[in-house]
């Protein structure tokens, strides 16, 4: 039986200075306590730059235009009943300040750095990509 597809959109928010967002998961989450990329689930009928948009906006209170948002990588990965599959854009053009409005905090990175946060398993194999991309 074929396990249920989860597709998530996640952003690597680069600032002027090369360094990238990840947000730490509220305590109640699942991985609490975990630093990722923002983003979240593509919901039925959505096209997974629609939903990032979305999240980005609920998440960090900022705009995002579709333009602006370039594919960079994904990775797979069994999780139970589901199999996730998570879509990495990089984006260096928002409007807006990035506010943790769903996470406990928020921080600015570089690259070299990610290696060190504890962070989700489908989020580890994207680190060398936005180190070699950066």
């Amino acid at each position: 039986m074929a396990a249920e597809l989860l597709l998530v959109t996640a952003a690597a928010l680069v600032d002027r200075d090369g360094r990238v967002l990840v947000q730490q998961r509220p305590d109640g989450k699942p991985m609490a306590g975990l630093w990722e990329f923002p983003g979240g689930k593509v919901e039925p009928g959505e096209t997974p730059e629609a939903a990032l948009i979305r999240e980005l906006h609920e998440e960090l209170g900022i705009d995002v235009n579709a333009a602006c948002l370039a594919p960079a990588t994904f990775a797979s990965e069994a999780l139970g009943e589901r199999h996730l599959l998570l879509m990495l854009y990089a984006c260096r053009k928002w409007a807006g300040t990035p506010e943790p409005r769903h996470a406990t905090a928020l921080k600015w990175v570089r690259p070299v750095a990610l290696h060190a946060l504890d962070m989700p398993p489908a989020d580890r194999p994207l680190i060398g990509l936005i180190e070699a991309l950066l």
